[in-house]
C-alpha cells in the first residue's frame, strides 16, 4: 500500500545549488515519518544544497527515498557539529533513484589533521546509518565526502548494491563504506574508488557479505583496525569473495594495533576468487599497526586473529613481498590457510625472482599451488 508520496519541492524545496533547502527537507521527513504503510520522498532532478540534516526514526510505517536529483552537502563547516546526513532509528527504509549525494570535500580536506595525531577533530561523514533495521540502498552515488562516504553503526539486515562512491586517491579517511557493531550487512555490485579504504570494518561485526566490488583507488578491504579502544567486540563471519582491486596499496588487510586495552577475537573470515591488478600488499595482517610516526606503544596485540581462509587469489603485485602476515607474539594467529594463490610481481625481472611471502607468529596451512611459496 503506497499511502502517500511527499515532493520535497512541495515543501519549498528549490534546486538551483545554492539555497539552503535543509528546513524543506526537514519537513518532508516529519511528515512522511507519520504516516503508515509505505511513505515516498520524492528527489527530483536539480541541485539541492543541504546542511546537516538527521533523518529520525522510528517512523510509523516504511520509509522510501527516491533520489534523482543531486544533493550538495554546505561547505561552512562550523555549521557541522558531526555528520552531514544521518539516518537514526529507522526500520524499514529505502534509498535508490540513481541520484548523487555529493559531499563536496575538497573545500574540507585540507583541514584534517588526523592523519598527523590522534586528537584530531573528525569530520563529517557523508551517509550515516545508525540503529537502522531492514534497509536497502541501491543505485545512488556518493561523491568527495568530507569524511566517510558511508557509515553504518548499531544496525542489522541492510543490504547495499550498486553503490559508486568516488573521491581522490590523495583525498584523506575518505573511507568507501565502514561498518562497526553491525550484523547482517550485504555489500554487492559496486565500484568504490577513493582515499583510504575501500570497505573498512571496525569492530562488534557479525556476518558480513561483500561480493562483486571493484575496488580501486584506496586501502583496500580492511578489517580494523581493532584493539584501539577498550569494550570493543568480536568480529566473526566475514566472506570477501568476487572482488577485483586495481592500484590499491592494500587488498585483503587485516590491522590491529599493539598495547591493546581488551582481548577481542577476530574469526571465520572467508576471502575467494579475488583479482588483483598492481596491489602493493595483495594479502596482508598487521598487528603491529601504529599509523603515526611516533608510536609508543611496546606490548603486543591482544587481538587474537583465526580461522582465516585465502582462497583463489590471482593477479600481481607490486611489490615483492605479496604476502605478508605478521600476527601477535602475545596470541599468534592460527587457522591461516593459504589455498590456490598466484600472484606475480609488476616490477623488474629481479624484484620477480625475489617474490617472498612473510609469516610471523603464524600457525595454519597451505594447499594446492601457493606462489610466492607459502611461508606457514
Amino acid at each position: 500500500m503506497n499511502v502517500g508520496v511527499y515532493n520535497v519541492k512541495d515543501y519549498a524545496a528549490v534546486g538551483d545549488g545554492q539555497t539552503d533547502n535543509t528546513k524543506a527537507f526537514e519537513s518532508a521527513w516529519s511528515a512522511a515519518c507519520a504516516v503508515e504503510g509505505t511513505a515516498t520522498i520524492v528527489i527530483p532532478e536539480g541541485a539541492y544544497l543541504l546542511g546537516p540534516t538527521i533523518f529520525k526514526g522510528p517512523c510509523k510505517g516504511k520509509m522510501v527515498m527516491q533520489v534523482k536529483g543531486q544533493l550538495l552537502a554546505s561547505t561552512h563547516l562550523e555549521a557541522y557539529t558531526q555528520n552531514w546526513l544521518d539516518f537514526q532509528y529507522i526500520n524499514g527504509l529505502v534509498i535508490s533513484g540513481g541520484g548523487i549525494f555529493h559531499g563536496q570535500g575538497a573545500s574540507a580536506w585540507p583541514y584534517n589533521q588526523c592523519p598527523k595525531t590522534r586528537k584530531c577533530k573528525l569530520l563529517p561523514a557523508n551517509l550515516v546509518f545508525s540503529f537502522v533495521t531492514n534497509a536497502t540502498i541501491s543505485s545512488i552515488s556518493s561523491i568527495d565526502s568530507k569524511l566517510f562516504h558511508m557509515q553504518i553503526f548499531e544496525s542489522r539486515d541492510i543490504t547495499l548494491d550498486s553503490i559508486r562512491i568516488s573521491a581522490p586517491g590523495d583525498s584523506p579517511n575518505t573511507d568507501g563504506i565502514h561498518i562497526a557493531d553491525s550484523t547482517n550487512i550485504q555489500v554487492s555490485n559496486s565500484v568504490i574508488g577513493t582515499g583510504d579504504d575501500c570497505i573498512s570494518i571496525g569492530p562488534g561485526c557479525t556476518n558480513l557479505t561483500i561480493s562483486n566490488v571493484l575496488c580501486g583507488p584506496g586501502h583496500g578491504i580492511s578489517i580494523g583496525s581493532l584493539g584501539k579502544n577498550a569494550n570493543e567486540k568480536d568480529v566473526s563471519g566475514l566472506t570477501v569473495r568476487k572482488c577485483t582491486f586495481t592500484g590499491t596499496t592494500n587488498g585483503l588487510r587485516i590491522k590491529t594495533w599493539p598495547s591493546s586495552p581488551s582481548r577481542l577475537m577476530a574469526t571465520g573470515f572467508v576471502f575467494e576468487d579475488i583479482i588483483m591488478n598492481n596491489v602493493y600488499n595483495p594479502i596482508i595482517i598487521d598487528q603491529n599497526y601504529c599509523p603515526y610516526a611516533n608510536c609508543p606503544e611496546k606490548d603486543p596485540s591482544l587481538v587474537k586473529i583465526k580461522d582465516i581462509k585465502f582462497r583463489n587469489i590471482t593477479g600481481t603485485s607490486a611489490s615483492p613481498e605479496a604476502i605478508k602476515l605478521v600476527c601477535s607474539k602475545a596470541v599468534p594467529c592460527e587457522g591461516v590457510e593459504l589455498n590456490d594463490i598466484s600472484l606475480k610481481c609488476n616490477g623488474d625481472d629481479e624484484q620477480a625472482k625475489n617474490m617472498t611471502s612473510t609469516c610471523v607468529h603464524v600457525y595454519g596451512s597451505s594447499n594446492g599451488n601457493v606462489k610466492p611459496d607459502s611461508c606457514i
